[in-house]
């Protein structure tokens, strides 16, 4: 049996103490079998208080269309999809960008296109949201640190943005950054990450049907601490490749450095495709705790989208480009 020292645990690895208390005094409460304990609420952080009301604008998307992408499995919670995520720009905990983002301000925004197209410039987002319509794709979210979520995500496809600006034959890639500015996001006053953060697509990955140019959630305009105004959405890839709170696009020749390849590169690649053969250096991938249960589920190849976009991989060495 392999013991681990204090040192070598990951904070991302331990329950929350909070969460571990309450699954006591449930449990004892209750005297209830384990097939109850799931139904606890794996996940939960922070008291309604904590939870900031980063969406003041509360801008709810009209007449959504509902589309034939989603999946029908059950949704996670509001709370779950708002308090526990992975934004290092508000906080290295789960539930920091949930207490901190208030400090983002989505409006006025600005994206900048440039590189290999033929109509760069810079774009307004709510010119942006007017470019498709917005449609809910519910879409599993699946993390490196083996956790996930269902979401109900809101926004059109990445490839209806990307042609807008006609990419050219150079165009190989697409890399996107997330805004630097310490005022706004005071997690970047720490060298947790170089800054800004980066991530990238092939071409006809950005391009796939499945690729979201995600606008909000529920409904409603994104959060802050879910990436607001504009994100990206990749649901075959482990959650780090959905870029958030995107200020820049660039089509590029070459493959890009993407922030967490640039962290560790041992442990994270560029293509970072769900793969439960493929484990991360300190866990399995094989599986995975959907937050709101309380037993593990296997992890499925492409995170359960391998149907669509396995075709995308034919012939590559998915341990080598892992």
């Amino acid at each position: 049996m392999l013991i681990k020292k204090a040192a070598d645990i990951k904070a991302s690895e331990v329950t929350p103490k909070e969460l571990f208390l309450k699954r006591r005094q449930f449990i004892a409460a209750a005297g209830v079998t384990a097939a109850a304990v799931a139904s606890n609420g794996f996940g939960l952080l922070g008291d309604d208080e904590n939870v900031a009301a980063q969406n003041p604008a509360a801008q709810k998307f009209p007449n959504l269309k509902k589309s034939p992408f989603s999946t029908d499995e059950k949704l996670n919670s509001y709370r779950d999809v708002t308090t526990y995520n992975n934004f290092y720009e508000f906080g290295t905990d789960k539930a920091d960008p949930g207490k901190y983002a208030g400090t983002l301000k989505p409006r006025p925004w600005t994206v900048v296109v440039e590189g290999q197209c033929a109509k760069p410039g810079s774009y307004n987002i709510e010119d942006i949201m007017k470019w498709a319509p917005i449609e809910e794709r519910i879409y599993r979210l699946r993390c490196v640190e083996a956790w996930s979520m269902v979401i109900p995500w809101n926004g059109y496809p990445m490839s209806e943005f990307l042609k807008r600006f006609e990419p050219t034959s150079k165009a190989k890639y697409v890399q996107f950054k997330t805004l630097v500015d310490t005022k706004q996001m005071p997690g970047q006053t720490e060298p947790a990450l170089q800054w800004p953060y980066v991530e990238g697509l092939r071409m006809d990955e950005a391009m796939h049907p499945l690729t979201l140019v995600g606008l909000g959630l529920y409904g409603e305009v994104m959060p802050n601490q879910n990436g607001a105004p504009i994100r990206l959405v990749v649901p075959w890839k482990y959650g780090f490749k959905s870029i958030k709170s995107i200020v820049r696009v660039s089509f590029v020749e070459n493959e890009p450095l993407n922030t967490w390849k640039q962290q560790q590169s041992s442990e994270y690649g560029f293509y970072a495709n769900v793969n439960p053969q493929v484990d991360h250096p300190r866990w399995s991938q094989g599986s995975e705790r959907r937050l709101g249960e309380f037993f593990r589920r296997k992890t499925l190849p492409f995170n359960g989208y391998g149907d669509q976009v396995a075709s995308l991989y034919a012939g590559m060495d998915l341990r080598k480009y892992y």
